[in-house]
C-alpha cells in the first residue's frame, strides 16, 4: 500500500488547454514575451549558449506526446471520431473525418513549449470506447509515433509525427510532417490526412497559429477534401480573413466535380454549404468541444507503464504548477541526465534501441511507424468510462 501510494503521488496529471485557457493572465502572449525579455537580460552578450536551457517559467507542465494524445482523446462534446463510421452515406463519411480533423487543432501558447519527450516515454489514455497510446520512437531526429483504436466503431488512427522548425526572421515556421491514417474498418475505407504548418510570430505581435493546406483523401470512395488554414498576416486580413479562419472544398477525385465549400473559424464555428442544394448546416463547434476539457482520472495504477509521460516528469510539472521553479530546474535536468546514461550504456554494450509499440523504417526523407499490436487496450487512465 505504502508502494502503491508512493507511486499515486508520482503521477501528475495536469489539465489538457481547453479554448477558454487562453485567458489565463499567466499565459496571455504579453505575459509570456515579458518573460521572454527577463530572461534575456540575465544573458549575457557573448556568452556560450550551446547547453543554454529553457527556464521551468517558460514550459508547460505537460509532454510532447499528452499534446498528441490529447488531440484525440480529450474532447468536450460528442465522439466525433465514432462519427466518422456511424454514417451511412460516403460523403456523409468524410465530412464527419473533415470535421474530426478540425477538432485536432488545439490552441497554441506563443513563447511556451511542452516537454521534448526521452526516447521510450509514453502516454496511454482511454475515453469511452477510444483508447490512445503514443510512443517516443526515435530522439534524433524526434519522431514520435500515435496509435488510437475506437472499440465500438472499429477504427483505427495511427499517427508518425516530427517536426522542422525553421527560423524566418520575425516568425518561426514549424513543419509537421508525417502522415495521419484513419481506417473505417466497418467500411473498408482509408483516409489519409496532410498536417498544418505552426506559425510562431514574434513582430509586430506575438502570436502562434497554425497555416497551410491539409488535404484529406480517400481512395476507395473518389472522394477528397482540401482545407486552407488562413496565416494571420497583413495581406490575408486586407483579403477579409482574420486569425483562425478555415477555407475549403469537397470534390470527386477523378473529376474534380466540387460538392461542398467550407468555410469558418476553427475556434469558433465551421460551416459547409451543400452546392447542389444550397443548404448550410454547421459541421463543428469549437465551443461545444475543445471547452471544459479534464485531465485523466487514474482507473488501474498497478498497469500505468513506468515509461509513461505523466511519471517521467512528474517532478517537473509539480515544481511548475507549484511555481516552485528551482525543484523544476533541477527535476527536468535529472530527466535528461537519465537519458544520456541510458544511451551511453547502449553505446557501450552495442545495444541498439527498439521502440516498444511501434516498427520505425526509414523511407527517404519520411519516417513511417506501424503499431505492432492491431488495436489498443483500455488504457490505466481514463476520462470517462465507455
Amino acid at each position: 500500500m505504502a508502494e502503491e501510494e508512493k507511486m499515486r503521488r508520482q503521477l501528475v496529471l495536469a489539465k489538457p488547454f481547453s479554448l477558454e485557457d487562453e485567458k489565463d493572465s499567466e499565459l496571455t502572449a504579453s505575459s509570456v514575451i515579458r518573460k521572454i525579455l527577463s530572461l534575456i537580460k540575465t544573458v549575457r552578450p557573448g556568452s556560450d549558449l550551446t547547453n543554454f536551457q529553457l527556464p521551468p517559467q517558460l514550459i508547460l507542465p505537460r509532454s510532447r506526446l499528452q499534446c498528441y494524445g490529447e488531440m484525440i482523446y480529450s474532447f468536450g462534446g460528442q465522439d466525433l471520431l465514432g462519427e466518422c463510421s456511424r454514417r451511412n452515406i460516403p460523403i456523409e463519411r468524410l465530412k464527419s473525418v473533415v470535421t474530426w480533423n478540425i477538432s485536432t487543432l488545439r490552441p497554441v501558447v506563443v513563447g511556451m513549449s511542452p516537454y521534448n519527450p526521452i526516447l521510450g516515454e509514453t502516454h496511454h489514455v482511454s475515453n469511452g470506447y477510444i483508447n490512445v497510446l503514443t510512443e517516443q520512437v526515435m530522439h534524433h531526429p524526434p519522431v514520435s509515433a500515435l496509435h488510437a483504436t475506437h472499440e465500438q466503431e472499429n477504427i483505427d488512427v495511427t499517427w508518425c509525427q516530427y517536426f522542422t522548425p525553421k527560423f524566418r526572421g520575425a516568425y518561426v515556421d514549424v513543419e509537421v510532417n508525417g502522415k495521419r491514417v484513419m481506417k473505417l474498418l466497418n467500411h473498408k475505407e482509408t483516409y489519409e490526412m496532410d498536417q498544418p504548418r505552426l506559425i510562431m510570430k514574434f513582430l509586430p505581435a506575438p502570436g502562434a497559429h497554425w497555416a497551410g493546406k491539409v488535404k484529406i483523401k480517400c481512395p476507395e470512395t473518389d472522394l477528397e477534401a482540401e482545407l486552407h488554414l488562413i496565416s494571420d498576416s497583413f495581406i490575408e486580413r486586407l483579403r477579409g480573413n482574420n486569425n483562425r479562419s478555415i477555407k475549403g472544398k469537397i470534390f470527386e477525385s477523378s473529376s474534380g466535380n466540387q460538392l461542398y465549400n467550407i468555410f469558418g473559424h476553427w475556434d469558433r464555428t465551421v460551416m459547409a454549404k451543400n452546392l447542389k442544394t444550397g443548404e448550410l448546416e454547421v459541421i463543428y463547434n469549437a465551443k461545444e468541444n475543445i471547452t471544459g476539457l479534464k485531465p485523466p482520472t487514474i482507473k488501474n495504477l498497478q498497469e500505468v507503464m513506468e515509461s509513461e509521460s505523466t511519471i517521467v516528469w512528474s517532478e517537473v510539472s509539480e515544481g511548475i504548477l507549484k511555481k516552485d521553479w528551482e525543484r523544476a530546474r533541477e527535476a527536468k535536468i535529472l530527466v535528461e541526465e537519465k537519458q544520456r546514461e541510458a544511451l551511453k550504456q547502449r553505446e557501450a554494450s552495442g545495444e541498439s534501441w527498439v521502440p516498444k509499440h511501434f516498427s520505425v523504417v526509414k523511407d527517404g526523407k519520411d519516417w513511417h511507424c506501424t503499431p505492432l499490436q492491431p488495436t489498443v487496450p483500455r488504457a490505466p487512465l481514463v476520462i470517462t468510462e465507455k
